[in-house]
C-alpha cells in the first residue's frame, strides 16, 4: 500500500506539530518553508525552501503531493484556485478559505447565513471612521485591515477620527468594528472532512495580552450549556455553509448581556486548540490530517476534567533548555512542546499543557512553568 503524500504550505510550529500528529499514520510530508531554519523544516524530511507567493513555486512543490494543507492563510486566492484546475485537491479550498483571508469577506457572508457579529462596514477614509462611530455609540472603534493582520498586528482601538489615519496607509481595504463590552473571549473549533463528517471540541476560554494569546483553559469554567451548545453549533454551521475542510477555529465574544459574537475565524490549526494534544482522545492535529486526507474524525471529547494551555513566549533568558530540570521535577505530568525558534522579545517559541480535577491547581502549574521556561519566574 501507498501511503499518501500531504503538502503543507508554510514551515511554522502549526506544521511541525501537524507533521508530529501524522508520524503515528504513516503519513509522508512534503513542507514548503520560507527558510531550512523554519520551525518545521527542521524536523520534515523533505523540505522546499521557496515562495509561496509565486505560482510557479507553488505548482513544482504540489507535484507528488496527495493534498495540500496550510499553516497560514496568505497563499494567493487566485494561485490555490490554479492548483485546483491542475487536479490538485486543496483543503480548505479557495472558496472557504478567502473566508478567512480576507475579514470583509467573511463579514458578508457572516451576515447573509445569519451569524451574530459586531457591528461593522468597510470605510472608506477617517471621515467614515467618524461617521460609522456617529451611527452607533461613538468612539471608541475598532479598525482592521481586511488582508493580513494576525496577533495583534493590523489592529486598531482609535477614540477618534484623527487617530484612524494609520490603517489606510496600508493600501488595503479598512474594516470598522463596533468596540464590543464582553466579558470574555471564547473559542469554538470543529473539524470537517470532505464528505461532511465534523466533531466539536469543547469551547475554551482563550485570554489575551497584548494582543497575543496567553492561556486556553478547556472547557471554558462557568460557561452554561445552552451558550457551550450554542457556540458548537455555530460553528459546525459555519464550517458548512462555507465548505470548511479541516479544522476550523471561530474566536468569540461573550458579552456582558449574555450573546456570543464571531470575532474572527481561523481555517487551520490554532492556538486556542493547542491543550487537545495532551488533553483531549484525539488532537486538533491529528484530526486535520484526518480530515484533509478523508479519513474518518477521531474523538474530540477532553482527557481530563481540565486542561490548561499557557503559551511560552520570549523574554531575556535565551537558555530555556536548562529550566527543564526545575521544570519537569516540580511537576511530572507537565507537557513541554517548543518549536524550535530563535528566542525573541514576546515571540511565541513554545507552550505547556497541564490537565486534572482542580482547576486553580492546573493553572498554577501551566503558569509557574511557562514563567520559568521564559525567566520570570526563578524559584
Amino acid at each position: 500500500m501507498t501511503f499518501p503524500v500531504v503538502g503543507m504550505v508554510g514551515g511554522g510550529q502549526l506544521a511541525r506539530m501537524t507533521h508530529e500528529a501524522g508520524i503515528p499514520f504513516g503519513i509522508r510530508f512534503k513542507l514548503l518553508s520560507d527558510t531550512p531554519q523554519d520551525s518545521a523544516a527542521q524536523v520534515v524530511g523533505d523540505v522546499v525552501v521557496g515562495d509561496y507567493r509565486d505560482l510557479e513555486t507553488l505548482r513544482a512543490f504540489a507535484r507528488g503531493c496527495d493534498v495540500i494543507t496550510f499553516d497560514h492563510e496568505h497563499v494567493p486566492t487566485e494561485h490555490l484556485r490554479a492548483l485546483e484546475a491542475d487536479g490538485i485537491p486543496v483543503r480548505p479550498g479557495p472558496d472557504a478559505l478567502v473566508h478567512a483571508q480576507d475579514k470583509g469577506v467573511m463579514r458578508a457572508k457572516l451576515d447573509a447565513i445569519g451569524v451574530p457579529c459586531p457591528r461593522h462596514r468597510i470605510v472608506a477614509d477617517p471621515e467614515d471612521v467618524a461617521a460609522f462611530a456617529a451611527e452607533g455609540d461613538g468612539f471608541p472603534v475598532v479598525l482592521k485591515t481586511v488582508r493580513g493582520g494576525y496577533d495583534g498586528k493590523g489592529v486598531w482601538v482609535v477614540d477618534s477620527a484623527e487617530e484612524a489615519a494609520e490603517p489606510f496607509r496600508a493600501g488595503v481595504a479598512v474594516l470598522a468594528e463596533e468596540k464590543v463590552d464582553f466579558v470574555r473571549e471564547l473559542a469554538a473549533s470543529v473539524v470537517r472532512s470532505p464528505h461532511g463528517q465534523a466533531v466539536a471540541y469543547p469551547v475554551v476560554e482563550s485570554r489575551q495580552v497584548n494582543g497575543v494569546c496567553d492561556t486556553v483553559i478547556a472547557p471554558a469554567p462557568g460557561l452554561a450549556e445552552d451558550l457551550a451548545l450554542k457556540a458548537e453549533e455555530m460553528a459546525l454551521n459555519i464550517a458548512k455553509e462555507l465548505g470548511v475542510v479541516g479544522h476550523l477555529a471561530v474566536e468569540l465574544f461573550q458579552t456582558r448581556d449574555g450573546r456570543i459574537l464571531v470575532n474572527e475565524l481561523a481555517m487551520r490549526p490554532h492556538n486556542s486548540g493547542h491543550w487537545s494534544m495532551d488533553g483531549a482522545i484525539t488532537s486538533q492535529f491529528a484530526n486535520h490530517v484526518r480530515a484533509v486526507l478523508d479519513l474518518p474524525l477521531g474523538d474530540p471529547r477532553p482527557r481530563a476534567k481540565w486542561t490548561v494551555m499557557v503559551n511560552v513566549l520570549g523574554g531575556d533568558y535565551p537558555d530555556m533548555y536548562s529550566a527543564y530540570l526545575h521544570c519537569m521535577a516540580r511537576d511530572p505530568q507537565l507537557k513541554i512542546h517548543m518549536y524550535g525558534k530563535d528566542v525573541k522579545p514576546g515571540r511565541k517559541v513554545g507552550h505547556v499543557n497541564t490537565y486534572g480535577d482542580d482547576l486553580d491547581d492546573v493553572l498554577e502549574r501551566a503558569r509557574h512553568a511557562a514563567g520559568y521556561l521564559r525567566g520570570t519566574i526563578t524559584e
